[in-house]
């Protein structure tokens, strides 16, 4: 069998799992790598090169960036920014929009967006509207935001590589920004003025956002008799002798109380418990106790907080370990403290037993503890933050040495005296030595599954190149739109990569994508820069589907959405940036 049908075959394997979701989008690329290697296509020194190609580096460099400059209390900046727009929520949609756009313009396009999700959500539950007409374009924006510098999104990063092994030269910094930049305001303004309106209405109709985590109608007062028979007791012990699940949230003796108590704290003879625990609960713990039930009692959810107690809201994220895995799994009480209050998923408040529900990417938790514990189950399985709260995450005070370290290092880069790769890299290091990010906190901003994604995919494209399949596609792209022209091949390319960033992760699409653009550049005799940027601008632009691209992913489950609402929007975007980049491109980088 020719080499090229075996990676003909690979793709399409590949490709198939792709679109199954079945497993993992990194995990699929090990297996094309290894596939390519053992087959001999590709020679098995070759097999790791891509750990060590400068996209790689850049975008692990990038991401760590990212989480310096939110440890370095850029959310509060965001935050401050926004306040002043309470109750105005058309002008909340566009400034959000505005805002994830410009940061994801120098950041990370998922951590742009998580650092604007909370804001978002947080003041659609404030002021009384459904997050659903919020949240998509805040996805969208966060994607046409990254078209405009080289550190904006991978592939733009991914693109910059191939240039240079071509023409011997990369992008600088904003060579993507005239093109790029014209389509995000175009974008940007359609979502806004329009797109959010085409959105269904019925995913706009979430639950009551001020009932949306009212947990009181469950929370009852049990009072210990004198000479209990549970008396001495453990926490956990008592909330182990009812089928249901009960929570015991505190526990008020004489003129104290204490919240959140720990599994292993022993009750007392005259404490006041205050459990969490439905009507079948409650009835059997009291039961199986001699607990006198208070009747006259009312305890509401602010009631379960204090100066050293918080109650605070958190959203899975797509990389969050929590995913796929139950509360009583994770130990929450035993491991951090931490009581799990209630669940919302799809803008509605989960009724089921809370310690065995399977979490999923866009739940939203109410959560008790004491607020470092808190932090420290946060940190750990990357939750993102969401209630109102003084935004102090981090160390704010190294905000300015954070801003000057990225500045010079995108002042090095447009000076051409470092590299990209290296100048992050380097910027990465100095905030690290700073303790602006700390060593396990540079290894938690790292998205690894990306990274193994690029460093598994980049071999598999050369290997493509090398067998003479990007000349097959490239030659079957020229008879498919023959007589059509330069322009209409560039049209008919950045259409092709867009649909194929929809189904499968967009670094991927830009690794297999700029060889067929490169060598339909060449067999043209036309400049080779036009279709770089055509597939630079279709492979960011994944708008029809949830799984294109993690933003997407992420507004899902807390946005209410379906997978057919995306290309409400998404199609007739897709059309406005085609007509728009194409134009733009003929201009800036003329055939």
């Amino acid at each position: 069998m020719h080499p090229s049908s075996i990676v003909f075959g690979v793709l399409a394997g590949a490709f198939g799992m792709f679109v199954w979701g079945r497993f993992r989008y990194d995990f699929i690329a090990l297996l094309a790598l290894l596939a390519v290697v053992l087959t001999g296509v590709l020679p098995m020194d070759q097999a790791f090169d891509g750990f060590a190609h400068p996209a790689v580096v850049t975008v692990a460099a990038v991401l760590v960036i990212s989480r310096a400059l939110q440890n370095a209390g850029l959310v509060d900046v965001v935050v401050r920014l926004l306040a002043p727009l309470q109750g105005k929520q058309t002008l909340q949609l566009v400034t959000q929009t505005l805002v994830v756009a410009v940061l994801s313009a120098f950041m990370n396009n998922v951590g742009a967006l998580a650092l604007m999700l909370p804001v978002a959500m947080r003041n659609a539950y404030r002021d009384g509207y459904s997050p659903a007409g919020a949240l998509m374009p805040l996805a969208f924006g966060s994607l046409l935001g990254g078209l405009t510098t080289l550190i904006g999104t991978p592939p733009n990063i991914i693109i910059s590589t191939f240039r240079h092994r071509e023409l011997g030269e990369a992008y600088s910094m904003f060579s993507f920004a005239p093109v790029g930049g014209v389509v995000a305001l175009a974008g940007i303004a359609f979502v806004v003025i329009v797109g959010w309106r085409l959105i269904p209405k019925d995913r706009r109709g979430a639950e009551n956002p001020e009932n949306l985590f009212e947990v009181a109608e469950y929370i009852t007062e049990l009072r210990v008799p004198e000479e209990s028979k549970q008396e001495d007791a453990t926490v956990r012990d008592i909330e182990a002798l009812t089928e249901e699940e009960a929570v015991i949230l505190g526990i008020v003796r004489g003129e104290s109380k204490r919240l959140a108590p720990r599994g292993y704290e022993r009750i007392r003879a005259g404490d006041i418990l205050i459990v969490e625990a439905n009507s079948s609960a409650l009835t059997g713990l009291i039961d199986n106790t001699d607990f006198v039930l208070e009747a006259d009692k009312k305890t509401s959810t602010k009631d379960l907080g204090s100066e050293e107690i918080a109650i605070r809201e958190a959203i899975i994220g797509t990389g969050s370990r929590i995913r796929g895995r139950t509360p009583a799994s994770i130990r929450l009480r035993a491991r951090y403290g931490v009581n799990l209050l209630a669940i919302a998923r799809h803008g509605h408040k989960i009724k089921q037993r809370l310690s065995q529900t399977t979490l999923q990417t866009g739940d939203v938790l109410l959560l008790q503890g004491g607020g470092s514990r808190i932090q420290d189950l946060m940190s750990e399985f990357d939750i993102l933050p969401l209630a109102e709260r003084a935004l102090k995450i981090g160390r704010p005070k190294h905000l300015l040495f954070a801003t000057a370290v990225f500045v010079v290092a995108v002042a090095t880069v447009l000076a051409n005296l470092l590299p990209v790769h290296i100048a992050f890299l380097s910027a990465s290091v100095a905030l690290a030595l700073t303790n602006v990010i700390n060593k396990e906190e540079i290894y938690q901003a790292v998205d690894w599954p990306v990274i193994v994604l690029l460093a598994a995919m980049i071999p598999v494209g050369n290997a493509l190149e090398v067998t003479g399949g990007t000349g097959l596609i490239a030659g079957g792209i020229l008879r498919l739109t023959e007589g059509f022209g330069p322009v209409g091949v560039l049209v008919v390319l950045m259409i092709g990569t867009m649909l194929v960033s929809d189904v499968i992760n967009n670094n991927a699409t830009a690794v297999l994508m700029a060889p067929i653009a490169i060598d339909l550049a060449t067999r043209l005799g036309v400049n080779m820069d036009s279709f770089l940027m055509a597939v630079a601008i279709g492979a960011s632009c994944t708008f029809l589907t949830p799984i294109g691209h993690q933003s997407n992913t992420l507004v899902l489950a807390p946005g209410g959405y379906r997978f057919g609402d995306y290309w409400r929007m998404g199609l007739p975007l897709d059309g406005i940036i085609v007509s728009v980049a194409i134009s733009m491109i003929l201009i800036v980088w003329p055939l």
